[in-house]
C-alpha cells in the first residue's frame, strides 16, 4: 500500500469534468483499487472527495522468470538465490543469462586454464567484469565457484637472470634491486658462485611484491624453474620486513616446494658489522608479527644475534654487501 493524492489519482481526468471525476473516483475505490484515507481533509466540493487515498500496489508477476530459471538454465547455474529473490533476477538477468550462454554452448573452453580477464571477456564481453565486485556477486548468486571457470590471476612479471638453464640447481631469490644487480653482475663477470654457493638463477622480488608474483609461480615460471630438484634461497633486509615477506612468501606457494634463507648472505651481513651500534634504526611502522620460522634455519648463535638485533630496533639492510662480498 502507499498513498496518493486526489490530484495524483485525477491526473489522466484533468480536462474531464468534475461529475466524470467523481465518478472515476468512485469506480477505483469500488474495485478496490484505492481507498480513501479517513483521516484526510475533504476537498470542499460537492459531492466532495477525500483529498488521499491508498493505493493497492500490484504485487509483480515473475512466473515466467521463474519457469527461465527452472527449465531453461544450465544446471550448474543454482536457481535458489534468485526463486527467493525474482526481483534481484530482474536486474541482473542479463548476465546470468551470457553466464548461462557460455556453460551450455562453450564448455569445452573451460578445460584450457585462461586469465581471469580474459575468461570474463568470452562470457560477458567485459574483460574487468569477473574481477570486480559485480562478478563475483553473480557468481554468487548462481551458487558458482570461480574454480569452475578455470581462470588464474595474472601478478606483475618477476624480473629474473639466468646464467644457465640445467637441472637441478640453486635459485636465488632476492628482496632488493641493488644486490640484484651486484650479483647478477657477479655472475655476468663469469663466477660460478655467490658466497661460495653454486647459484644459478637470480630472481628479482621487488618487495612484497614477489608475494603476489609466486602465487602464479606455476603458470608463469620458466619449466626449468619448476624442476623438482631445485632449490630455492631467499635473501633479503634483516628486520621484521624483510623476515615477514620471507614468511608470506613460505605460506603463499603452500608447500609445492621449500624456500630457505640464504644463510651464507646473512652470516655474511653479520660479519660485517661487528658493531651494531653503528646499524641503523628500524623504519617506523614495520608489522613486527613475525613467527620463529626464519630464525630456526640459523644456529642458536646466529639466532641470538640476530634476535638482538632486532629487540634493539635496529636492522642490517641487504646493501651492506656488495660485488667485492660476493
Amino acid at each position: 500500500m502507499k498513498k496518493l493524492t486526489l490530484e495524483e489519482i485525477l491526473s489522466k481526468k484533468i480536462q474531464d469534468s468534475y461529475e466524470v471525476q467523481y465518478q472515476y473516483v468512485l469506480h477505483l475505490i469500488e474495485e478496490g483499487i484505492i481507498k480513501p484515507v479517513k483521516s484526510s481533509p475533504k476537498n470542499g466540493k460537492k459531492p466532495s472527495l477525500h483529498t488521499m487515498y491508498w493505493v493497492t500496489e500490484e504485487k509483480p508477476d515473475y512466473g515466467a522468470e521463474e519457469e527461465e530459471l527452472l527449465y531453461h538454465t544450465d544446471t550448474r547455474i543454482k536457481p535458489d538465490y534468485y526463486l527467493r529473490h525474482p526481483d534481484v533476477y530482474v536486474q541482473e538477468r542479463a548476465y546470468v543469462r551470457r553466464l548461462n550462454s557460455f556453460l551450455q554452448n562453450n564448455s569445452d573452453s573451460l578445460n584450457a586454464p585462461v586469465s581471469r580477464n580474459e575468461r570474463s571477456f568470452a562470457i560477458w564481453g567485459e574483460e574487468k567484469f569477473l574481477s570486480g565486485g559485480s562478478g563475483r556477486t553473480i557468481l554468487g548468486h548462481c551458487g558458482i565457484e570461480e574454480e569452475l571457470l578455470n581462470c588464474y590471476s595474472t601478478a606483475e612479471p618477476f624480473a629474473y637472470y639466468a646464467a644457465h638453464r640445467d637441472t637441478p640447481q640453486k635459485i636465488l631469490i632476492i628482496e632488493n634491486k641493488d644486490p640484484f644487480f651486484g650479483m647478477r653482475k657477479h655472475l655476468l663477470a663469469g663466477n660460478e658462485k655467490i658466497l661460495g654457493v653454486p647459484v644459478r638463477t637470480l630472481i628479482y622480488g621487488a618487495g612484497k611484491r614477489v608475494v603476489s608474483s609466486f602465487k602464479e609461480f606455476v603458470i608463469s615460471a620458466e619449466p626449468y624453474m619448476k624442476e623438482k630438484g631445485n632449490e630455492f634461497l631467499y635473501f633479503g633486509d634483516l628486520d621484521y620486513e624483510g623476515i615477514g615477506i620471507y614468511e608470506r612468501l613460505v605460506r603463499s606457494v603452500g608447500g609445492s616446494f621449500e624456500i630457505r634463507p640464504f644463510i651464507p648472505a646473512y652470516q655474511a651481513m653479520l660479519d660485517k658489522c661487528r658493531d651494531i651500534s653503528l646499524l641503523p634504526p628500524t623504519k617506523e611502522k614495520q608489522n613486527r608479527n613475525i613467527s620463529d620460522m626464519f630464525l630456526s634455519y640459523f644456529n642458536k648463535d646466529t639466532a641470538a644475534r640476530m634476535k638482538c638485533i632486532l629487540e634493539k630496533d635496529l636492522y642490517i639492510p641487504q646493501e651492506i654487501l656488495n660485488i667485492t662480498d660476493y
